[in-house]
């Protein structure tokens, strides 16, 4: 608490990933974020909060928004809403838009929140552009140079960050997928979520390099008998066995909320192996398989400079 209420940044667990957090009211605060994260300041970060009444201080919650966050709160949906102007975020935060994109985790960051009094910007605790951190460890090898307060509560239950979208008057964009999925969405809303047009950058993750190993990788593998003895192979089913190769199975049984939660920790330790490139077998485009691609297609995009 003390290093929040000074402007430094601390590492908190949630049940999406691990946050570098601060005060999202505090513009050095937050600009420590960017600095320790090397993360461009065009990309937006989320605004964690302790619930509803919190977030109606910081942005505009329709009627949408409000059944969203009343459905899906504490959990794994970030909802993006009009910025209000009395609201003292700090502009980095938003990255100058004048909108702002709330969420209400669940555990004790929320405990934490609600004790600190004010919202939290966090992304993940990772450089930027880099595999998103599951545990404690991840953050301390991500930041093994910088001084930093980690709170270790554990590997995260989700794994994958949180379902971002947009709520307009009669309408709602599916910003980044996650674990609350389009059709979860739908069937509380009776509305279907779109997906925006543009590649403008509304939310965090939207960069079409992200989530990325040092090697190169390679998704949708059938050909196990060409692999490579340099390569490794990140496996999802029954049907694949592990061979001379360094290879993980995100599930065997073919369980894509374990695939979600064992994606950056595999990836991580499949990277650290050496190798040039990461095969990554098909995984179903449905459910929460719809979020574990979308971090694939970014982790295997042309890498950006940050």
């Amino acid at each position: 608490m003390v290093d929040l209420k000074s402007g430094q940044c601390v590492a908190i667990p949630t049940e999406t990933v691990y946050g570098l957090a601060a005060d999202a009211t505090n513009g050095e605060a937050v600009a420590r974020i960017f600095e320790m994260k090397e993360r461009p300041t065009f990309n937006p970060l989320i605004c964690h909060v302790n619930g509803v009444e919190m977030a109606s201080r910081y942005g505009e919650l329709n009627s949408i928004a409000l059944l969203l966050a009343e459905t899906f709160w504490p959990g794994p949906l970030t909802i993006v809403v009009p910025l209000l102007e009395s609201s003292g975020i700090s502009s980095l935060v938003t990255a100058g838009l004048d909108s702002i994109g709330l969420r209400h985790p669940k555990g004790i960051s929320s405990d934490l929140i609600a004790l600190f009094g004010k919202p939290l910007a966090a992304p993940s605790a990772n450089k930027s552009g880099r595999i998103s951190p599951t545990t404690a460890e991840h953050v301390k090898s991500e930041f093994e140079n910088e001084e930093l307060v980690i709170i270790d509560n554990g590997p995260c239950d989700v794994g994958l960050e949180s379902t971002i979208v947009k709520v307009d008057d009669h309408s709602i964009t599916m910003l980044r997928p996650g674990a609350v999925t389009a059709d979860m969405i739908a069937e509380v809303t009776n509305i279907s979520p779109t997906y925006p047009k543009s590649k403008k950058i509304e939310a965090p993750g939207m960069m079409q390099s992200h989530y990325a190993p040092d090697a190169k990788v390679i998704l949708n593998f059938k050909e196990r008998n060409t692999l490579d003895p340099a390569y490794a192979w990140l496996q999802f089913g029954p049907d694949c066995k592990e061979e001379d190769t360094k290879a993980l199975n995100l599930s065997r049984n073919g369980d894509l909320i374990e695939a979600a939660a064992n994606l950056y920790g595999m990836l991580k330790e499949l990277d650290a192996a050496g190798p040039s490139t990461i095969c990554v077998s098909p995984i179903p485009e449905t459910g929460i398989g719809v979020a574990i691609n979308d971090r694939l297609r970014r982790a295997a995009a042309p890498r950006e400079s940050h």
